[in-house]
């Protein structure tokens, strides 16, 4: 097997890694715009997203069609959003930089370069899909999870041998992978849990106070506040959030109520033991001496997400991607906010900092383990 490998120097390899990258890419466009929407990937096929013109193979290949169409449908001429372009180079990109750092011309090191270059694949992916829709699916947490503890065992170098006063070299023991597989599942969602629940101790709701013969409205698409108003998308994030408030009164476009207490999410209006579709009611006006709205700098996805990149990088890859996962994200919001592109109760998607972070470790984790532990003499 070792001749098969050396037979074409490492250039051609390095070509097939990124050519094979970009195809992997063009189904991770597939993943992004059908996953959120719980969309089958398989059927239909390849199609325009505005006219559904069912895109043939000559017109679906990766980077240059997109090129070659200049971003437009071919039936429609409809734009195509750069997006898709994007990924596709990204993964190629992706893929080649993990045969470039980790693979050999042996069968282990391309299974390695190989498994490397579909967990970026697994980053890119929740990074889109979490820009646009602040969610990461199971199919990438749970599915990235399982197969980062099994792949752990048929491929122990994934992981290094990372104890002080020990050479940091990859593992060779199946039973040692598994372990430190293990342990980046449980250390990577017990941190991101724990400051989930520290968050919402400390930032998870905002109370809004109203003066004596102040009011608040609801309406179909926001929350109007004296001087303000306030759009639901950048209240509620997940059908989970609720707006709680105690209505001195209430005013219904049809009745009203007196002292009653009122619960609203995306999906369910609570005023008193009644129970509406908010979609059905579309004007509410209430007197309350505040309001109590969610606010969360993370969601359960992240936790998941965290147990999953553990799964590859360890407990130690786990620490240090939660770590510079928020000095990375205090550093861009803070930016977005100095250039008027975020205000500071915006809410900015999580995930593409912990991805960011877990790029880093998996590319240099080796010596930052080098400095972080010493090594025997």
């Amino acid at each position: 097997m070792l001749d098969f490998w050396t037979r074409a120097p490492i250039v051609f390899w390095s070509v097939v890694f990124f050519v094979f990258g970009t195809v992997v890419g063009s189904f991770l466009n597939v993943c992004i715009h059908r996953m959120p929407l719980d969309l089958s990937l398989a059927k239909p096929g390849s199609q325009c997203p505005k006219c559904g013109f069912a895109i043939p193979w000559r017109l679906n290949i990766p980077i240059v069609s997109w090129l070659w169409l200049r971003g437009r449908c071919r039936q429609c001429a409809v734009s195509i959003s750069p997006r898709y372009l994007g990924v596709e180079l990204l993964t190629g990109l992706a893929f080649l930089a993990s045969w470039l750092a980790f693979g050999a011309q042996t069968t282990p090191g391309v299974l390695l370069a190989v498994t490397w270059g579909f967990v970026l694949a697994g980053l890119i992916t929740a990074t889109f899909i979490d820009f646009e829709h602040f969610i990461i699916p199971d199919q990438i947490t749970l599915g990235g999870m399982a197969f980062g503890f099994i792949v752990s065992a048929a491929l122990p170098a994934l992981h290094y041998n990372a104890f002080a006063l020990a050479p940091i070299v990859p593992l060779e023991r199946p039973a040692d992978s598994l372990m430190a597989s293990g342990l980046g599942i449980l250390v990577g969602a017990g941190s991101v849990f724990a400051v989930l629940q520290l968050g919402k101790l400390l930032f998870g709701k905002v109370r809004v106070p109203l003066e004596e013969g102040e009011s608040a409205t609801f309406t179909e698409s926001a929350l109007h506040l004296p001087g303000e108003v306030a759009p639901f998308e950048e209240i509620f994030f997940r059908n989970s959030d609720t707006i709680r408030l105690h209505a001195k009164r209430l005013e219904l476009v049809d009745r009203c109520h007196m002292n009653i207490d009122v619960a609203l999410s995306p999906k369910r209006l609570l005023i008193g033991d009644e129970s509406f579709d908010p979609e059905t009611v579309p004007f509410i006006k209430v007197e309350s001496d505040e309001l109590v709205i969610p606010r969360e700098a993370m969601g359960f996805g992240d936790v998941k997400f965290m147990a999953a990149i553990g799964a590859f990088v360890g407990w130690q890859g786990a620490l240090f991607s939660l770590m510079a996962s928020a000095v990375v994200g205090a550093v861009v919001g803070v930016g977005l906010i100095a250039i008027g592109r975020r205000d500071w109760s915006a809410r900015l998607p999580y995930g593409p900092y912990i991805s960011l972070a877990a790029v880093i470790w998996i590319f240099f984790g080796r010596r930052i383990l080098a400095v972080w532990l010493p090594e025997a003499p």
